[in-house]
């Protein structure tokens, strides 16, 4: 019922299907890293995603089909993710949940939109994607409007007076992230001693980190992805820094402690309330635990993306995604996120974020408060 695809080109011969078979099933797709230095939460997304058609499949499938799920791979990409969504609108699909950087996000939404497909990201924050006015970009997490200003609140609390380092990897996600936490920060009366950009990929952080030294750095706030941002941290700490470390959803993965080790510990980091944790996930998360999958992360919000979705087929009685489109912004959905609705934008209606540290044993939980 699945096939998957890599870097925007198909394997195998094709990926439309003709015949009676094919009338009898509703494709659908997921678009994210299986590749490349985000692939954790790619495999996040297609951990959530399979499982997700897998029972509505079980259930009946909709409107009397079954789901098939194509899944394409864009690394994370920009370029890469306009060529995934280029052939997966060529594929008329009534949904694609994906993807998850928001510069991937942000450009496959055109193709989206031109091929008539609806697009429900389970992880992008970045504020443009629903800024632009399309009718077809919904995304069940919150923005980084809303989470910097929770980091920058709390910065500027915790660190009071202190010398405060932001930093980002230039990118959509990571300097819009830096940039609402520093606007939230400053509002405040806070003011950063150090703003610093450095480069998806690099590994070498000597001379950055050898600035934050100089400059008696108490806390650092990062708004890039775990990859660059444990190497950043074991860093730091090579070279005896013991200043905080504090970072967002996008260090909310075990490969983030694979790369720190010990020296993650006390890392905070701002997410939305665990749905593990859920009444409301309790028999998917026992699913998914009987699988051998811990479905941390982003896998309950893709699972619940394609729940929410299928929830708006069947009140609308048809996939038509403009249909489908209108039912979303007009109804409320229950999830294993616990219930959830649209405002007209395409943006959740609730705030999303808490915090999370790093323990020693290298498992992350919630706070009560960021200030204990």
């Amino acid at each position: 019922m699945k096939r998957l695809w890599l870097s925007g080109l198909a394997l195998g011969a094709g990926l439309v299907f003709g015949g009676a078979v094919a009338a009898q099933e509703i494709s659908v797709g997921l678009a994210g890293p299986i590749t490349g230095s985000e692939a954790s939460f790619g495999a996040q997304m297609k951990n959530g995603a399979e499982l997700a058609v897998a029972d509505i499949n079980a259930a009946g499938g909709l409107l009397g089909r079954k789901l098939k799920l194509e899944i394409g791979d864009d690394a994370c990409d920009p370029k890469q993710a306009r060529v995934v969504a280029e052939k997966l609108a060529s594929m008329r699909l009534a949904v694609v949940v994906g993807h998850f950087c928001s510069s991937s996000s942000i450009p496959a939404s055109e193709p989206y939109v031109e091929g008539n497909v609806l697009q429900i990201t389970p992880a992008s924050t970045n504020p443009q994607f629903t800024e632009r006015g399309l009718w077809n970009t919904f995304r069940v997490c919150g923005r980084d409007d809303q989470q910097g200003l929770v980091a920058g609140e709390y910065l500027a609390k915790a660190y009071k007076g202190k010398n405060i380092a932001i930093l980002h990897d230039r990118t959509t996600y990571g300097k819009g992230l830096a940039d609402e936490t520093k606007k939230a920060l400053n509002k405040l009366g806070g003011k950063e001693a150090m703003y610093e950009a450095y480069a998806r990929g690099d590994k070498d952080f000597t001379a950055l980190v050898s600035r934050m030294k100089a400059a008696n750095i108490d806390a650092v706030y990062l708004g890039g992805y775990h990859s660059e941002g444990g190497l950043i941290l074991r860093q730091m700490r090579d070279q005896g820094m013991k200043s905080a470390f504090i970072g967002a959803d996008s260090i909310v993965t075990s490969e983030f402690w694979a790369i720190t080790g010990t020296a993650g510990e006390g890392v905070r980091m701002t997410f939305g309330p665990d749905p593990r944790s859920k009444p409301t996930a309790k028999a998917v998360v026992e699913k998914f635990k009987a699988k051998g999958i811990d479905p941390e992360g982003y896998t309950l919000y893709t699972y619940a993306s394609f729940q929410i979705w299928a929830e708006a087929v069947k009140k609308a009685g048809t996939t038509d995604p403009k249909k489908v489109a209108a039912v979303l912004k007009s109804a409320k959905f229950p999830t294993v996120l616990g219930e959830r609705s649209f405002d007209k934008k395409g943006d959740i209606t609730t705030l999303d974020y808490v915090w999370y540290e790093w323990k020693k044993d290298g498992t992350y939980a919630e706070l009560p408060s960021a200030t204990n």
